[in-house]
């Protein structure tokens, strides 16, 4: 697979520090049922990296010893991680707020059966990925079949109280299908509410777009096609100065599947390392900070990572794992 991060380490992004951490976005593994070809961590069913017994310990000490309000899973497949299961209950057990980055499509997978009510159960939120409302589209970007078994999966979690119940809250994630940025998300939550309702009676809380990143398949996917510089100048020539003080970098913090610290799910997976004492180790390996080490660490005001690739958090209307920032 052709890699872009050689391409992005030079960059004219500009400079930008953190503020409070109240997120912790963790990686479970990247083992997945699917292999999507927008999937920034190369996730598939072959994949056996998965986070262990331990670096869990370590993910709930790090929130009880920084007030950490939101517990952000993803992979991979979260769910597929053994631990996944006792790591939520704990969690919502110190009240912290769960997010499942889910593919729905595990929802329907043999031995997780349970796991919709298990989630309903836990008031855990979910955040699913649904690139769009044809199936076309989605067995483009996902495979054949897809579209069908995540329209069944949502409506089982409909069933459930999910995008009804106010405290079962379901988004639903829109990834562009080619080298475009997303259009614009409230007219397009529209267009999904109302398809998804009239074709197959679904409903959820809100649409996520997320800006397609430069990096790991997709990247590959663009220099593949010779299209890598056209991407970037897209992403450039849509900058918004005003989306920099809404980067969920500043306030997140990414962890990989063997506990290491990043700025961000991007950078982990361009293995940008997370620095919390000065600007000029930030692109060297001297250092890898893993989440036990920074227990007792202050990484207010620290500086953030950036390469090329910051400029898909900050073109058009800006892109985080929550969706639109402007």
């Amino acid at each position: 697979m052709l890699d872009t991060k050689p391409l992005l380490l030079e960059t004219t992004f500009p400079a930008i520090s953190r503020q409070q951490v109240d997120t912790l976005q963790v990686n479970l593994g990247y083992l997945c049922n699917l292999s999507c070809t927008h999937c920034h961590v190369n996730a598939g069913p072959r994949r056996t990296e998965l986070m262990d017994k331990d670096t869990i310990e370590d993910v709930l000490s790090y929130i009880k010893a920084h007030n950490i309000r939101t517990l952000d899973l993803t992979g991979g497949a979260p769910e597929m991680n053994p631990h996944f299961r006792d790591l939520v209950v704990a969690a919502r057990a110190l009240g912290v707020a769960v997010i499942d980055r889910c593919n729905l499509t595990i929802l329907l997978e043999p031995g997780y059966e349970d796991l919709g009510e298990f989630l309903a159960e836990h008031q855990v939120v979910i955040s699913a990925s649904l690139p769009c409302y044809t199936e076309q589209n989605v067995a483009e970007q996902r495979g054949k079949g897809v579209f069908e078994r995540s329209i069944e999966a949502l409506q089982c979690l409909n069933k459930l109280g999910y995008g009804i119940e106010p405290e079962l809250v379901i988004d639903l994630a829109y990834n562009p299908n080619g080298a475009f940025l997303p259009p614009n998300q409230v007219t397009l939550e529209a267009e999904y509410k109302r398809i998804l309702q009239a074709d197959h009676g679904i409903v959820f809380n809100r649409l996520l777009t997320i800006t397609n990143m430069p990096i790991s398949r997709f990247g590959s996917m663009l220099l593949s096609k010779k299209i890598y510089n056209e991407y970037m100048d897209l992403l450039k020539a849509n900058f918004s100065d005003d989306n920099l003080a809404s980067v969920m970098c500043k306030t997140l913090l990414s962890i990989d599947w063997q506990g290491y610290v990043y700025d961000c799910d991007f950078n982990q997976m361009l293995a940008m390392p997370l620095s919390h004492q000065s600007r000029s180790q930030i692109a060297t390996d001297r250092q890898r900070w893993r989440l036990r080490d920074l227990l007792d660490a202050d990484l207010c005001n620290t500086p953030i990572a950036i390469g090329e690739h910051c400029y898909g958090c900050t073109a058009g209307q800006g892109s985080s794992c929550g969706g639109a920032l402007g």
